[in-house]
């Protein structure tokens, strides 16, 4: 069975840090690309960052420079570190887990969610 399972949500201030992580298991993070998503309330999930195979990382527009994305497949983790926090990403953050079938089919396995609220 797979699961995804996030820590270090919470309330953080304006301007404040906080590190997600995402522990795996029932599978081998390092054949899936990673990334992780958020949704905000009354909107739509939306891409945050992601890190493939070989280590290649992107970031939405609005977190670029603030947000890290890395991974630790020795320990089958992937992190979230988000700093110079700010009102507008208060959301529920999810991990997920993605690769190709052989039929090229996407797979793709999600983390429960976990709220960061950003307030102060």
């Amino acid at each position: 069975q797979v699961q995804l399972v996030e820590s270090g949500g919470g309330l953080v201030q304006p301007g404040g840090s906080r590190r997600r992580s995402c522990a795996a298991s029932g599978i081998i993070v390092s054949i899936y690309a990673m990334g992780w998503h958020r949704q905000a309330p009354g909107k739509q999930r939306e891409l945050v960052a992601t890190i493939t195979r070989g280590g290649t990382t992107n970031y939405a527009d609005s977190v670029k420079g603030r947000f890290t994305i890395s991974r630790d497949n020795a320990k089958n983790m992937v992190y979230l570190q988000m700093n110079s926090l700010k009102p507008e990403d208060t959301a529920v953050y999810y991990c997920n887990a993605d690769r190709y079938d052989s039929n090229y089919r996407l797979i793709r396995y999600w983390g429960q969610g976990t709220q960061v609220t950003v307030s102060s």
